[in-house]
């Protein structure tokens, strides 16, 4: 059923105020917002769901640019076409281009003072916690399925990136191939049966 204008508004609306609010919230980088959009969007509005969310962070995160960005503009694109990504994009840059104006405003006074150094230290611990969240969160649909192949790339791009510094690009590139060719290996198998 379409939505009428007051339905489209608020949606709209919704949609500016959460990556609003989640934008402003949010320190530490993209990988920070991924948890917190899927627990807005999927878990609290159900606009979306739990393996879409996946397939959306997996595309942001393999584009160009910001993860946060990436994915508020994803999000926004699925949940309401063109005006929802233009939104969403929005929401999303607005609040950090409000606090870089406002610290570079009075940045000597910012770059001295212990009690900002003392917050930005701890800080670094949450965003410690809220990546491990997504980690975990991302790995286990992965794990619950017991196909030894995605564990196997998952663990084998974990390894290349801590152990071997292999680029971020050439992994990405080697687990979509992998990732196209285990589809077609999968669809053709279903096929046959």
């Amino acid at each position: 059923m379409p939505l009428d204008k007051k339905d489209k508004k608020n949606k709209y609306w919704q949609l500016f105020l959460s990556t609003f609010k989640l934008s402003a919230c949010t320190f530490g980088g993209g990988f920070v917002i991924i948890p917190l959009m899927r627990e807005r969007f999927v878990k609290e509005l159900h606009w979306i769901e739990e393996e879409e969310m996946l397939d959306l962070t997996a595309i942001a995160q393999s584009s160009p640019g910001s993860i946060a960005i990436n994915a508020s503009i994803l999000v926004g694109y699925h949940v309401a076409g063109i005006p929802g990504a233009l939104i969403t994009v929005v929401g999303s840059a607005l609040p950090p281009l409000i606090i870089i104006s406002i610290i570079s405003a009075f940045y000597q006074a910012f770059r001295s003072n212990k009690y900002v150094s003392m917050a930005m230290a701890g800080m670094l611990a949450g965003v410690a916690a809220v990546i491990f969240d997504v980690v975990i969160n991302m790995a286990w649909p992965i794990l619950k399925k017991k196909r030894l192949l995605p564990i196997a790339v998952m663990l084998a791009a974990f390894v290349a990136t801590r152990f071997f510094s292999v680029n971020i690009i050439l992994i990405i590139l080697v687990c979509g191939v992998i990732g196209a060719l285990d589809t077609l290996y999968l669809q053709k198998k279903e096929v046959e049966e």
